[in-house]
């Protein structure tokens, strides 16, 4: 079991939680909180050891254009880049645009 940390900078904070996924065969849950800080703090804890880099590529692109201060905890259980960053966007729906 691996845990990895990211920081990225924003200034629109998230005004509700969102939970998608399921922790399971190939796949992830997401959990976004609203923060007070103008910052996305990003917890990854995952089985697939040694992947960091990948992770803060999916990441950064993700972070990059969306500009959202949230807690966000990755669970992960071996979900490819594709899936991860789907349920990215799936998170932020749910979080972000249902809730504005």
């Amino acid at each position: 079991m691996e845990t990895l940390t990211f920081l990225y900078k924003a200034t629109k904070p998230m005004t509700r939680c969102a939970h998608v996924g399921v922790v399971g065969s190939g796949d992830l849950e997401i959990l976004f909180e609203p923060s007070a800080e103008p910052q996305t703090h990003v917890v990854v804890r995952t089985g697939a050891v040694g992947f960091g880099e990948t992770w803060k590529a999916v990441l950064d692109r993700f972070f990059t254009v969306n500009d959202v201060a949230a807690k966000v905890t990755i669970n992960d259980f071996g979900a490819t880049p594709g899936v991860v960053s789907m349920r990215l966007a799936q998170a932020l729906e749910v979080g972000w645009y249902e809730g504005n």
